[in-house]
């Protein structure tokens, strides 16, 4: 039986390097990073001492001061997220069924820069002095919770949490449910966190942070000789997907459509990628199969790309194989170049640069890139963007403990 049609109708993007869609498509083009020196704690202690902050991003714009009260961080940017992609995708909440609008939204860590900062209160202060909004605004599912109060939406709401995967398995889920007919509507997408003084130390002491602190904004490096790690950051995307006749019968604007979607598990290690990259590339060829394309129509890969030694060696070792002679020839790039590493949310952030990409005829490029390594040997879009007709895009998200999940995107047409 032939599966409905999923588009994307909506966007709302919060990243290190721009508040909002345009703003994040114009940093993502002219090759902007929002990388920084920390300054939301001391790290002066800490071997790698920048993070991708998003500065510019003021909740007071999206909430009341009650609701930003009741919220942990993380919970702020999905409200945010979520009410941006509303309005960009012209919905009004006030003329439709709030029954009939989905949610899958996740993060990898949710609240818990919060339960840090509730834990030192009860060692020095004792329980009395702990807040009782902590258990409410720790677990990951209370970003969901907070848009539905929000927003009023009724309807199915998930909350997966793969770890650097979360994105893409949210879209996925979505995706399916759209067509498979469970459902016309979804909110999707995953918003990240992470930064505070304990969870950015657990990063540092499995060693896969950068380094290269200063300046700031030359790290990461994906795919280039000298890349030394991830730089953690926060941010997020929430996406709007309708099924295709739902969204043109009420006159959508359409970014692009979600073609497939593939996932997989290497069994392996909880922090390293299979070095034989296998199940990643099962998840790749799955995804093709699901979209009904071949490797030699993808026109731009979003890749991985986090900009760690076996990381990158792994994943253009994938693609060499899946895309055989087309390997040299399909554009790819890594806009955690420019972004760093959100965790949860950097599957959400690929594909709605994706889908600008194919949008707007653009491919952002990977920046930092200055020195070639013979193991990462294809076209990374080096430091400047490409203008180039886009009708296929593969999205890579590889996680920590082996998750690979792959989000393939079309450019619309009727």
């Amino acid at each position: 039986m032939e599966k409905r049609r999923v588009v994307i109708t909506g966007m709302g993007v919060v990243a290190p390097n721009g508040v909002g869609t345009k703003n994040f498509w114009n940093s993502l083009v002219h090759g902007y990073s929002g990388i920084k020196m920390v300054s939301q704690f001391d790290v002066s202690s800490y071997p790698s001492k920048i993070a991708g902050q998003i500065e510019e991003f003021d909740p007071a714009h999206y909430m009341s001061p009650k609701s930003i009260r009741r919220m942990d961080r993380f919970s702020q940017l999905a409200v945010a997220c979520s009410k941006m992609a509303l309005t960009d995708s012209m919905i009004n909440l006030e003329g439709i069924d709030r029954n009939s609008i989905g949610l899958a939204v996740g993060s990898s860590v949710g609240g818990l820069p919060y339960g840090e900062e509730q834990y030192s209160i009860f060692l020095e202060k004792g329980l009395k002095r702990v807040s009782p909004l902590f258990s409410t605004r720790l677990f990951v599912g209370s970003g969901i919770n907070n848009i539905c109060i929000e927003s009023g939406i009724h309807g199915p709401c998930f909350s997966i949490s793969t770890g650097c995967a979360t994105g893409a398995d949210n879209i996925g889920l979505a995706f399916n449910m759209i067509r498979e007919g469970k459902i016309d509507l979804m909110l999707t997408g995953a918003v990240e966190a992470p930064l505070a003084p304990f969870t950015f130390a657990s990063f540092s002491l499995i060693g896969i942070l950068s380094t290269r602190n200063d300046p700031p904004y030359n790290t990461p490096k994906p795919f280039d000789k000298y890349r030394d790690g991830i730089v953690l950051s926060e941010g997020g995307a929430i996406l709007v997907l309708e099924e295709l006749y739902h969204a043109l019968n009420r006159g959508a604007k359409i970014y692009g459509e979600i073609g497939g979607y593939g996932t997989t598990h290497d069994a392996y290690h909880l922090t390293q990628p299979a070095p034989d990259g296998k199940q990643a590339e099962l998840a790749i060829r799955l995804a093709l199969k699901d979209a009904r394309v071949s490797p030699k129509e993808i026109d731009y890969i979003c890749a991985h790309g986090s900009g760690t030694i076996l990381n990158d060696k792994v994943e253009t070792s994938i693609i060499k194989r899946v895309f055989d002679t087309n390997s040299n020839s399909v554009l790819i790039s890594s806009i955690e170049s420019m972004i760093g590493h959100p965790l949860g949310a950097c599957g959400a952030l690929k594909v709605a640069a994706s889908a600008l990409a194919i949008n707007y005829g653009i491919v952002p490029p990977t920046i930092n890139y200055e020195h070639p390594d013979p193991d990462c040997d294809l076209n990374y879009v080096p430091n400047q963007s490409v203008e180039k007709e886009i009708n296929f895009v593969i999205c890579n998200s590889f996680s920590f403990g082996g998750k690979n999940s792959i989000i393939v995107l079309k450019k619309f047409s009727d």
